[in-house]
């Protein structure tokens, strides 16, 4: 019956929802891919009912997934939070911040050690909403928006950083002697379709005085994590945010064609309740992250 459905089910279901992938949620939890696939098959039995589209080694969340993950998310957050207060291992530097995914996984986990020397007694969570939501029934304490302040009126909002858009491929195409319109004759453009993405391509575009690249098949993605792995992995170019690719350029692993564009619709902001905006350890991380994006 649904109403038996075990806990570590519903772990093994955030995990694979916020990271696309079993293997890695796997080794989030500290389980074994098979442990991570077995809950996924009963939790979606129990249900009687999908929660996911599964194209090879990679997984998304389906309709019927998307709206519950919306539900259980928080509410495994505030199960989290209430047993770590009975517990009396909880303590008052205890944050949950809401992200994006994308930014999640290649902004902010390779800056998780800067934080940890910055402020050694936060203690922070992610969590992965996306869209419009309500902090406060969402069980959130602050977010990391990328998007628009108009959106957040009702909130304790301000701006981090600016959103830049950049042209990136794998540094096996790159080839210095070609200028953009060559490249973008040259290589297939990769799409990313989802309403904070829609515009990318046509903003580079116009700012660069270029004609919008053509789509091609199965180079069409739905997050920006999958878009990037396509062009690490030489299938094409990509319009990106500076933000989320900045570690990979870093790396080694993407190279950046041509100057940033600023993107006109998006910015990076700081939300949270108002009547949280003054909490010590908000305004703590708050200055971090400002911190992290003033040296962008």
């Amino acid at each position: 019956m649904a109403h038996s459905i075990p806990l570590k089910s519903l772990h093994s279901f955030v995990a694979v929802a916020q990271t696309g992938s079993m293997v890695l949620a796997a080794e989030q939890l500290h389980i074994s891919h098979s442990a991570v696939s077995q809950a996924i098959k009963s939790l979606e039995s129990q249900l009687n009912t999908t929660l996911f589209n599964r194209v090879g080694r990679r997984v998304e969340l389906n309709s019927t997934g998307k709206r519950y993950y919306q539900r259980v998310q928080p509410a495994l957050n505030e199960i989290i939070a209430a047993s770590d207060e009975a517990s009396q291992t909880q303590t008052d530097n205890y944050l949950t911040l809401n992200m994006v995914n994308s930014m999640a996984l290649h902004w902010w986990i390779p800056r998780v050690a800067e934080l940890q020397a910055y402020a050694p007694e936060l203690d922070v969570r992610l969590s992965n909403l996306v869209g419009e939501f309500n902090l406060e029934q969402q069980g959130v304490d602050v977010a990391l928006i990328h998007g628009n302040a108009k959106d957040w009126t009702n909130y304790a909002c301000e701006k981090l950083g600016d959103d830049e858009l950049i042209l990136v491929c794998s540094p096996q195409l790159l080839d210095p002697t070609q200028n953009l319109q060559t490249m973008l004759s040259k290589y297939p453009a990769i799409f990313v379709e989802n309403p904070r993405r829609y515009t990318d391509w046509q903003v580079w575009c116009d700012a660069q005085k270029l004609a919008m690249p053509q789509q091609h098949k199965n180079l069409t993605f739905s997050i920006s994590v999958q878009a990037t792995q396509a062009a690490m992995r030489q299938l094409g170019i990509v319009v990106t945010h500076k933000q989320f690719v900045k570690d990979d350029i870093k790396h080694g692993m993407l190279v950046q064609i041509g100057e940033p564009i600023l993107n006109p619709y998006q910015q990076f902001h700081f939300v949270s309740a108002k009547g949280k905006a003054k909490n010590a350890n908000i305004l703590q991380l708050k200055q971090w992250l400002k911190l992290q994006f003033n040296d962008e």
